[in-house]
């Protein structure tokens, strides 16, 4: 039984992690959790919560600490935990700088410990099938791969009025789906930058397209929040066929509406979401076919993390790809605030 304790008691830790923990809760204890000011989620049975945060740092219990307060704190918290002894597991963006992220990983080598980044995004049910279907083979090489995370919120960018950082839609966006690459492909041959703001200058970054190139391969990782109508969550195209699945994975969506996955049906795409492949076989015949998603469920992210404090698996999230996600991103920010210069 590994025995875990949560720093952040808000939307994070309430939606994004207890659900699916719980799942687990024949391996997984969570004992604690620190909340530096009453929070409007529910106590749940069974976990102790408290505002003292030397009552995790200190209990001999805890092994594990998960981080899911705003990004500005993360790289504090987690050096805290590390030198008391704890294991890590920080929500993304995993810190504010690259230079952050690296300090942390060492830190954690010298004491023995893991810190992992918290990249549940890896068992979306759009991300599984477009595995699935690469694995086929059906579409040839593949050429090129567009990935997009969309929205109609104009109320957001149009609320700041400032540029910050930490806040940035390309920190807070592309942490998702440009690890998704680089668990797929890993190091791109090169990267090239187009990230806006959309209202001006210095206002709130609001759009980004990343152009990742992997030999004749380009992988594109777009995203905005002026989008009244989304383009589709993944486009491939390779030379004998493409595959366009439109709809994104549907947990995220289950989450907001309180729907847990205790239900059987939490989270599954149905019939008109499936993603169409369209390909041409070896003597050339055409078809075109729906196929059908596979289950998004992430709690196969804690069964990983498990299997690493516990068992000494691999870590599913490498250190190496952490810290090129945090690289691009930097650099990402970099091309922004030279446009100002």
């Amino acid at each position: 039984m590994l025995t875990m304790a949560y720093i952040g008691n808000g939307k994070s830790t309430n939606r994004y992690h207890l659900p699916f923990v719980r799942k687990l809760a024949d391996k997984i204890r969570v004992k604690m959790i620190y909340q530096r000011s009453q929070s409007s989620w529910p106590e749940l049975e069974g976990i102790h919560y408290t505002h003292r945060l030397e009552d995790i740092l200190t209990d001999t219990e805890i092994s594990l600490v998960a981080i899911c307060t705003p990004q500005s704190a993360h790289y504090d918290l987690a050096k805290v935990c590390l030198e008391a002894g704890k294991n890590v597991l920080v929500e993304k963006p995993f810190t504010d700088t690259l230079s952050q992220a690296q300090e942390l990983f060492d830190l954690a080598k010298t004491k023995g410990l893991i810190i992992q980044a918290y990249q549940n995004r890896r068992f979306d049910s759009d991300f599984l099938t477009v595995q699935k279907v690469l694995a086929s083979g059906r579409l040839g090489d593949l050429l090129e791969m567009e990935m997009h995370f969309d929205y109609f919120r104009p109320q957001v960018p149009q609320a700041s009025q400032s540029f910050k950082p930490e806040e940035s839609f390309l920190y807070t966006h592309a942490c998702h789906t440009l690890d998704q690459v680089v668990s797929l492909f890993g190091q791109p041959d090169k990267v090239h930058y187009d990230v806006r703001q959309l209202l001006g200058a210095n206002r709130m970054n609001d759009y980004f397209d990343l152009d990742l190139y992997y030999g004749i391969c380009k992988v594109s990782v777009k995203s905005s929040y002026f989008r009244l109508e989304s383009r589709p969550s993944f486009a491939l195209y390779g030379k004998q066929g493409t595959f366009i699945k439109a709809k994104k994975d549907r947990q995220e969506e289950d989450l907001k509406h309180f729907y847990l996955p205790d239900h059987a049906d939490f989270g599954l795409d149905r019939p008109e979401d499936y993603g169409v492949l369209t390909y041409l076989d070896q003597e050339g015949q055409y078809h075109q076919e729906k196929v059908v998603s596979q289950v998004g469920d992430y709690s196969l992210y804690y069964q990983a993390l498990y299997e690493t404090l516990a068992e000494g698996a691999p870590k599913l999230v490498k250190d190496h790809e952490t810290l090129l996600v945090m690289e691009m991103l930097e650099e990402g920010l970099k091309t922004l605030t030279d446009k100002d210069k």
